[in-house]
């Protein structure tokens, strides 16, 4: 599976990082931080135009997250999606250090974890919460083969195929 984020389709209503929430059962009044949020990149002097970025894990097609993982926490799953298994997990934060995106976060129990890409949706034919609330379809979320056929001009995938 690649996620693709279109920055120009983009409205940064927050539904996406709502829906993440409500999916996760993430607390951030209990300092939980959400696996998606949603920012604004302000233009650089000299003009341009506001854009916001929805970010999460990309899922990488070569994620540098997974070797760098000492225990070897990270792997990709039948679906393509960089998943945690964090039973092994020794908080020592290096996958974060290598993920571009800032993805893994650091636990209250010493532990890191990540956006799963919501992989029971996807195991029973649902689309990942975040892409199923984006009311404007900047979110998507195909199959590798899929996605190289209906692959979108204005992305935030090419930057995350690191």
């Amino acid at each position: 599976m690649i996620f693709d984020l279109d920055m120009d389709k983009c409205v940064a209503c927050g539904a996406c990082a709502i829906a993440c929430m409500d999916q996760n059962d993430t607390a951030p009044e209990k300092g939980e931080v959400p696996f998606r949020r949603v920012g604004t990149l302000e233009p650089s002097l000299g003009g341009g135009k506001f854009s916001w970025l929805s970010i999460s894990c990309m899922h990488c097609m070569d994620a540098p997250c997974i070797p760098a993982c000492p225990v070897c926490c990270l792997s990709k799953d039948e679906n393509g999606l960089t998943v945690y298994d964090n039973t092994l997990c020794i908080g020592c934060r290096s996958c974060a250090m290598a993920c571009p995106y800032g993805a893994p976060t650091y636990r209250a129990d010493g532990r890191m974890e990540k956006c799963s890409g919501c992989a029971e949706r996807i195991k029973y034919g649902y689309e990942p919460a975040c892409v199923r609330v984006c009311p404007t379809g900047a979110l998507l979320c195909l199959p590798e083969d899929e996605y190289e056929r209906v692959k979108p001009a204005a992305s935030l995938r090419d930057a995350s195929a690191v």
